[in-house]
């Protein structure tokens, strides 16, 4: 199974934890944007965009890890649309928060999750599992 996960720079050691304990359990990372520098010309952005799409196509499920930026929230979107599996993880409370949420938290096939990265790692690990035993006896 492949995973992306979308989130913002400032949580890039959070987007490299996750991810290494994912392909850990054998789970294959679609692309890894921490590696990027941070896009200093449209060229940059554009290929960087491509790439991002791209491995969002290729994944089975997508993490969104918040706090995330507008990239992110346009990667939620790819995701919604090609009805992909998507995990929203929260460090707090404020994606209930009316004033702090936004209308595509609250959609249909968005899993979300409020908690410890540990506790959150655990859950995802485990939804996963039970999806691929549920996709074996199919």
């Amino acid at each position: 199974m492949r995973f992306y996960i979308a989130s913002s720079f400032k949580n890039s050691t959070l987007v490299k934890e996750l991810s290494q304990k994912l392909i850990n359990y054998n789970y294959e990372h679609s692309y890894d944007w921490t590696k990027n520098q941070r896009a200093n010309s449209i060229e940059d952005l554009s290929t960087i965009g491509t790439k991002e799409k791209e491995a969002i196509i290729d994944s089975d499920f997508i993490v969104i890890l918040l706090p995330a930026g507008k990239g992110s929230h346009i990667e939620l979107g790819i995701a919604l649309g090609l009805e992909k599996r998507i995990y929203l993880y929260s460090p707090n409370q404020e994606i209930y928060h009316f004033d702090q949420t936004t209308t595509f938290y609250h959609v249909e096939g968005v899993d979300k999750f409020v908690g410890t990265l540990e506790n959150f790692t655990n859950y995802l690990i485990q939804k996963e599992n039970n999806y691929r035993l549920q996709f074996l006896k199919v």
